[in-house]
């Protein structure tokens, strides 16, 4: 299933949303409740089969590190 990257033309808020179909959209911003959306262009994350068997020392350094619990894409 997609996920799609939306911004409310009201706020400006972008958030995700989950397509359950293809006819499936997100119908109102969960910040402001405004119906005015338009999908937002961003890049996709490519899945590299064996990217779990690495890890780099920064992201077990502490629990405040931004690296904790994979944002460095290491693993």
């Amino acid at each position: 299933m997609p996920i799609y990257e939306y911004v409310c033309e009201a706020c400006g808020h972008t958030f995700d949303h989950l397509a359950r179909t293809l006819s499936d959209r997100a119908r109102t911003c969960p910040k402001c409740g405004a119906a005015k959306l338009r999908k937002a262009l961003s890049s996709f994350a490519p899945h590299m089969a064996n990217a779990a068997s690495k890890a780099c020392d920064r992201c077990t350094t502490s629990p405040s590190c931004p690296h904790a619990g994979g944002g460095c894409g290491c693993h």
